[in-house]
């Protein structure tokens, strides 16, 4: 790599890190990933010494986040061994499960649809078209049913403003407390085939 471009550089206690020039960061920006560790995103008229010296500032942060990006990708691995997901019988169960939860809570969507996605676990359209993320069946059963629960609900309100959550609320024992425990799940998006 040119050193006019990108640089990577050992940082004391975090390790190797890459410093980036980017044409579109207007801020000195650090990202942690798994599985490509360290990235510095360093704007012009930023030099790589600058950024560096924010790194340095910011290595016990990095430390805690580069531990748990090691054990995501412990898990990485591991679910790599399981067997692959299928996807006909996933589609099937997700979307009786709609149906039944529409049904059960007096809620209609107009089209619903199973697709492999990478960054959503549904997502509920203006004309109340539902799409779940075939994923989900590989979730606990009450996360699957939060899922479609919260994309049922976007039937009746558009936004994550306190009417949905109060909304929510009505079908689902503590929402917001399943919506973080989901989020620990991101690892399956990231990992999705």
């Amino acid at each position: 790599m040119s050193s006019q471009t990108a640089k990577i550089v050992r940082l004391a206690g975090v390790g190797d890190i890459l410093l980036e020039r980017s044409l579109r960061a207007r801020h000195i920006t650090i990202s942690v990933k798994p599985f490509k560790g360290v990235r510095i995103a360093v704007p012009r008229g930023v030099s790589f010494q600058e950024a560096l010296a924010v790194a340095q500032s910011k290595a016990v942060w990095l430390q805690v986040h580069l531990a748990r990006m090691a054990s995501i990708e412990c898990a990485l691995r591991e679910r790599k061994k399981e067997p692959a997901i299928d996807r006909v019988q996933a589609r099937r169960w997700l979307l009786e499960r709609l149906a039944d939860l529409a049904r059960m809570h007096g809620f209609s969507y107009n089209k619903a649809s199973v697709r492999n996605q990478k960054t959503r676990w549904g997502s509920c359209s203006h004309k109340n078209n539902i799409s779940l993320n075939l994923h989900l069946a590989q979730l606990p059963e009450r996360l699957a049913d939060y899922t479609i629960l919260h994309e049922l609900v976007h039937t009746r309100v558009k936004n994550h403003g306190p009417l949905f959550w109060a909304e929510l609320g009505k079908y689902i024992l503590d929402p917001k407390k399943l919506d973080r425990e989901l989020n620990q799940y991101w690892m399956v998006l990231v990992d999705a085939q």
